[in-house]
């Protein structure tokens, strides 16, 4: 037995047209998706009919999914085992560039930083625990702490980690609105926002720059005043602000992937961006605020490298169908340079592992395009607009979401085979080298990767700060 989610998947339904055949709310199916809660049985009555299952195991499923899960992406929903700690299994190195990650997640922000050089993660924070387990595999060096950073005993950084030099952190959205001056924050204060919490760390322990990675709506909530807000709290405990809005696929990245940058230093210094690597002329998502986008603009298109490509970042990966998987790379192709970087020594592939689409999902697949009016019509009744669409082969993909491996969600389905990307192939977009060890069942993998900062994006915020350390 399965869940709600994975069974309308499976059978090609989206929410709204679920909620709408079953004739129950579309909030209350929402919640119930997430984990939140556990509706009456003729709710589950309901859904049971439309696809085909036994009530009572849908029932049992979810009833054990809302005593242990830890649903959504953790701050408004997960119950982790409060001040639990993971000690490194390697000592420190002296003289390098000691790093805290406040939201460490997988740790792909950590672990771009890591690749630079010179650079040590000493300690890592993060609220669920397949992410923290997944981040102390790669991450020998450092310890990590599973908790809530709004709650967290403070004490416990000093404790397990020497001062950070660096302090970086990629804090979920949550709670925007309630961002308030400075001079009312207090920590362990419930009322906090997440981006509250990381000026007061950031405050406790002064380090000489914060890295501060977020996605690009914030530029427009609130109609920007909250990004000021933001700005204006650092400013008033000493650092000077730097912000842009970097597109990953112009570092050599598989994927145009837009993220909002905020930098800051203790000592009155301004960051110099990196310069692009490679081009790609996509839409930004910045909208008016393209002046603060780093562009490679026309002018030197011709002296840097086209951006990399999906296909140029996964042909080296066996073909197999849905349901399928495979362990052995192709053995037939000459890897692209960027497939050599991601294999490294590694000789077993793994996470290779495709969905097991239902027969109706599969017929939609099957006549994907690139967006979902390629479809016949009447084929699908909901979704969004790049929902059961294939990637571009030759242009670096969209954003990858957390549900990267469901087209009823978003444009997840491979190139030319008749499937959703795999885990494999979506670690691969961003740019996980193939050695790099998950934890965790497959859907938490999944989320793992989805949600990750890339790893070649703290690369080369780190390699750029290193020239001004």
């Amino acid at each position: 037995m399965s869940d709600i989610r994975t069974l309308r998947q499976q059978r090609g339904l989206g929410l709204r047209e679920l909620a709408k055949i079953a004739n129950v709310s579309l909030t209350e199916l929402t919640r119930c998706e997430r984990g939140l809660i556990l509706p009456n049985k003729i709710f589950f009555e309901a859904i049971a009919t439309v696809l085909d299952v036994n009530f009572i195991d849908l029932i049992n499923y979810h009833e054990v999914q809302l005593r242990k899960s830890t649903p959504g992406e953790g701050y408004t929903t997960a119950r982790p085992s409060q001040g639990s700690v993971y000690g490194r299994s390697q000592p420190l190195v002296n003289n390098a560039i000691n790093v805290v990650d406040l939201f460490c997640g997988t740790g792909g922000f950590s672990h771009g930083f890591e690749r630079a050089k010179d650079f040590q993660v000493t300690l890592g924070i993060d609220l669920l625990a397949d992410r923290t387990t997944t981040f102390i595999a790669n991450h020998p060096k450092a310890t990590a702490i599973l908790n809530d950073i709004r709650t967290i005993d403070i004490n416990l950084v000093e404790l397990h980690s020497p001062l950070p030099d660096i302090i970086i952190g990629g804090p979920p959205c949550q709670g925007f609105s309630s961002i308030r001056p400075f001079r009312t924050l207090t920590e362990k204060d419930p009322r906090n926002n997440l981006f509250e919490a990381f000026v007061l760390v950031v405050n406790r322990f002064k380090p000489k720059w914060f890295v501060l990675e977020n996605v690009v709506g914030l530029l427009t909530h609130e109609r920007g005043d909250t990004l000021k807000t933001i700005i204006q709290l650092f400013q008033q405990i000493g650092y000077t602000i730097t912000w842009k809005i970097l597109n990953t696929a112009l570092y050599g990245l598989p994927q145009r992937r837009e993220r909002l940058i905020i930098i800051g230093n203790k000592e009155g210094k301004t960051f110099n961006w990196p310069a692009p690597t490679h081009y790609f002329n996509g839409r930004s998502m910045a909208g008016k605020a393209y002046g603060q986008r780093v562009s490679n603009m026309p002018l030197f298109e011709e002296k840097l490298e086209p951006a990399v490509s999906v296909m140029e970042a996964i042909h080296d990966l066996s073909e197999i169908e849905a349901g399928g998987s495979s362990n052995q790379y192709r053995q037939d192709i000459q890897p692209t340079a960027y497939e050599l970087l991601m294999r490294g020594n590694n000789h077993l592939l793994t996470l290779h592992e495709a969905t097991n689409h239902s027969e109706k999902m599969l017929q939609i697949i099957r006549n994907a395009g690139h967006n979902r009016s390629a479809l016949p019509k009447g084929m699908t009744s909901s979704g969004f607009s790049s929902s059961y669409s294939r990637l571009e082969p030759n242009l670096p993909s969209v954003t990858l979401t957390v549900n990267f491996v469901h087209p009823a969600s978003n444009k997840c389905i491979h190139p030319f085979q008749d499937r959703a990307l795999t885990p494999r192939e979506g670690a691969r977009l961003q740019g996980f080298a193939d050695s790099y060890i998950f934890r965790g069942s497959r859907a938490q993998i999944v989320k793992q990767i989805g949600n990750a900062v890339p790893p070649l994006l703290g690369k080369i915020i780190a390699e750029a700060l290193l020239k001004q350390f």
